[in-house]
């Protein structure tokens, strides 16, 4: 009898211990908060309704500023024994976060306008635990929507914190705010590297001026564009307010494909086809047409302004595309297709955005285009880094051609210069030829010519004659003498006359004293000046041979006060020094020293001094 009550309790044990975790798991599940209630404010006007999120401003309420508080019931079995939080993919643009009229947490001023904008990246909030309850619960979210600039609140998931935040808000972080950040830093690096190669990279061989490769401009000019845009993802609070940011940011993407398409206009050679130069005017006219379409869009809160515009860019850009997908297909390489491949994703990725980012309803989606972006720019990196590898074995080349011409050249400047040494050697020997000769003609020729003339006149004694004969003799051995005499050696030249005159003046019973010390190189005393020298003191020393009937000659020569002094001393009879030797003063002006003449009976004086 008591078979079936301890069936009904075993039966009933049994569910307890299945049905119980069953239900604690549920409760410990995250809840995606679809739908709610609305109340928004528009031009003065409030209007509540049911919502379903996600509730995209800009499409609701065709871009007018504006106030929304969303309230957004959920009904909890239990209260939660864990932390719990709440994850909130897109919001903005500037929101309040309250749980059953607790404040939470505040992102912006909701009085003040077209100040930050939080929809940027996703939102996580902790939610304390004694502000849930078993049963009925309630999520208020309050925003501020700017004026066309993507406002709106977007699904939202409350449980528990452990899967809410590793699983939902991380992951979508990651993707949204880190993913912009490396990125802009990607981006970056690829146009710091374009930018060092054009400005380092001259082809100095261009005609006119040194003309830089442009597709290096052209890429750095993208990356830095997409850089500024990409980075609007992680600021929160941009330097410029709303309209004019949004402004900028709009320039800024336009800038990335204008640059973009002139990197791969150049990339196509199309640049040196006159027919095909026009495609230069459209790109420009991208730009500025997003600047124009942008700033009406914005400042008259008018978005169809801008999807008008971006759909003829789409348009533009896929016939853009296309051609140059044409002429890869006709002259392929790696390097177009690699650009030709990241540009068919980037374009692919580009209408996808603009389908729904622009036109659809969905609110909280990000954009694809800045994944897609890296393709382009890695593939920016390659053609850039091929290029330069290309253009730096080319640079080398060139300078091993250099070298070998520089080489060349030197080998051709030695054989001529050795030539030239030749001819100098050759006209050295005939300069001093001409010398010796001319010395010859001028001295020993002269002497010569008197010693004929004495002879002729049959009146000169042996003993003039023989003297006359003698200044010969001696003058052609001095003319050979200064052939190795040093330049400025006055010392040499006074030992050299002495060896040569000294017998001379001994025959003559003229006693030589040498009074010459040791003196410095005279700098203005070439060889010719050296032989001027020479003629000028055999010249004094031969008229006291032939006529002073001297009986001591004396040499000095002695450093004074910085300059040399030569003095040629004599005992003889003396004569009238008013009349200076007219031979006497024109070698001295010839040699640049100064002449001193002083005689009387038995001394007479011959000086020179050299600065």
């Amino acid at each position: 009898m008591f078979a079936k009550p301890w069936r009904a309790l075993l039966a009933l044990w049994l569910a307890l211990i299945l049905v119980a975790p069953a239900g604690a798991a549920a409760a410990e599940e995250p809840i995606e908060l679809r739908s709610g209630t609305a109340t928004v404010t528009v031009d003065g006007a409030t209007q509540t309704a049911p919502v379903e999120l996600s509730y995209h401003w800009d499409r609701k309420q065709q871009g007018r500023p504006g106030f929304a508080s969303f309230d957004l019931p959920f009904t909890l079995g239990a209260a939660p024994e864990t932390p719990w939080g709440i994850f909130i993919p897109r919001a903005g643009s500037v929101l309040e976060v309250s749980l059953n009229d607790a404040l939470l947490q505040v992102y912006g001023d909701l009085g003040r306008a077209n100040g930050p904008d939080y929809a940027k990246a996703p939102i996580y909030v902790p939610v304390p635990g004694h502000l849930l309850k078993a049963g009925d619960n309630h999520l208020q979210i309050r925003i501020r929507a700017d004026g066309a600039r993507r406002a709106g609140l977007s699904r939202v998931t409350i449980g528990p914190a452990t899967p809410v935040r590793t699983d939902l808000f991380e992951n979508a972080y990651a993707w949204r705010f880190t993913g912009s950040v490396l990125l802009t830093a990607f981006s970056l690096i690829v146009g710091g590297i374009a930018l060092a190669l054009w400005v380092t990279q001259v082809d100095v061989e261009a005609v006119g001026r040194h003309r830089r490769e442009s597709i290096y401009f052209w890429a750095a000019l993208a990356e830095f564009c997409w850089a500024l845009r990409v980075a609007d993802s992680v600021i929160a609070e941009p330097p410029l307010p709303w309209p004019a940011w949004g402004v900028l940011m709009a320039a800024s993407y336009a800038g990335w494909m204008a640059s973009a398409m002139m990197f791969c206009y150049h990339l196509a050679g199309w640049e040196g086809r006159p027919r095909l130069r026009w495609l230069r005017w459209p790109m420009g006219a991208v730009v500025a047409g997003t600047i124009g379409a942008s700033s009406l869009a914005l400042f008259r809160e008018e978005p169809f302004w801008l999807t008008g515009w971006l759909a003829g860019e789409i348009v533009f850009i896929t016939l853009f595309v296309c051609a140059f997908v044409v002429a890869t297909v006709s002259r392929p390489s790696m390097e177009r297709l690699l650009v030709a491949a990241a540009a068919l994703v980037t374009l692919g990725f580009g209408v996808r955005d603009w389908l729904v980012i622009r036109l659809s309803d969905s609110y909280g989606e990000t954009t694809w285009v800045r994944y897609s972006s890296v393709f382009f720019g890695i593939a920016l990196l390659l053609i850039v880094l091929r290029r330069f590898h290309a253009a730096s074995i080319e640079a080398r080349g060139s300078v091993a051609a250099l070298a070998e011409r520089v080489a060349q050249r030197e080998r051709e400047l030695a054989s001529t210069f050795a030539a030239l040494e030749q001819v100098a050697r050759d006209q050295a020997r005939t300069h001093e030829r001409e010398r010796i000769l001319r010395d010859m003609h001028d001295g020993v020729g002269s002497r010569i010519s008197s010693a004929i003339r004495q002879l002729q006149s049959g009146q000169t004694s042996s003993e003039e004659l023989l003297r006359t004969l003698q200044d010969s003799l001696d003058q052609l051995k001095l003319s050979i003498d200064s052939i190795h005499l040093p330049p400025g050696d006055v010392g040499a030249l006074l030992a050299a006359l002495r060896y040569r005159l000294e017998p001379r003046l001994a025959a003559a019973g003229i006693r030589l004293e040498w009074g010459v010390e040791e003196v410095p190189t005279v700098k203005g005393l070439d060889a010719q000046g050296m032989r001027q020298l020479q003629f000028l003191l055999f010249e004094a020393i031969s008229n006291v041979l032939q006529h002073a009937q001297a009986k001591t000659l004396r040499i000095e020569a002695q450093p004074v006060a910085g300059a040399v002094q030569l003095r040629v001393i004599d005992d003889g009879r003396g004569f009238d020094a008013a009349q200076v030797p007219r031979a006497l003063a024109e070698r001295a002006g010839a040699v640049g020293a100064r002449l001193a003449v002083e005689s009387r009976a038995g001394r007479t004086v011959v000086q020179l001094e050299f600065d």
